[in-house]
């Protein structure tokens, strides 16, 4: 598997700016070879891109991307922190919340839009635990939030 950086450019994705904090927390922690994200909401320039509820204003399918907006999102951070998309060794884990209607039970297809994506930029490497959660409200009202953590290369 080519390294992150040339697949993300087979695969036509410009790493967009990392997202900068809106509240009182750090984009993200690093402990020895761990990086561990703040989540990320569903953002491009500046604006949630998706809000509202998955199985009211939102369909599925939306909510799929979300999840894979949000997992850029994550990985331009974790690139910023790692010094470099290549110097991330794999991925860990992926907790994926969705903002859900109450009779929405599709969490784990809405997260599937992130980790797919990683698994594309990673290949094997991109293979993860993984949790999808339903809430009722995120912030900002964005439709999804995605939490990772990351091994980064010594």
């Amino acid at each position: 598997m080519s390294k992150p950086s040339e697949r993300l450019r087979e695969l036509g994705i410009a790493l967009p700016p990392a997202p900068k904090p809106v509240a009182a927390y750090v984009p993200w922690v690093r402990h020895a070879d761990l990086l561990l994200l703040s989540g990320q909401i569903p953002v491009s320039d500046g604006k949630v891109q998706f809000e509202g509820q998955a199985g009211f204003e939102q369909k599925t399918a939306a909510a799929q991307q979300a999840a894979r907006l949000c997992a850029l999102n994550a990985l331009a951070v974790a690139a910023d922190a790692a010094g470099g998309v290549d110097n991330l060794a794999r991925v860990l884990k992926v907790v994926v919340y969705v903002a859900s209607h109450e009779d929405f039970h599709e969490q784990h297809v809405v997260a599937n839009g992130a980790s797919e994506f990683l698994k594309d930029v990673f290949g094997e490497a991109g293979r993860h635990a993984r949790a999808a959660v339903g809430v009722a409200e995120l912030p900002l009202n964005s439709t999804v939030e995605v939490d990772v953590t990351f091994a980064v290369r010594a």
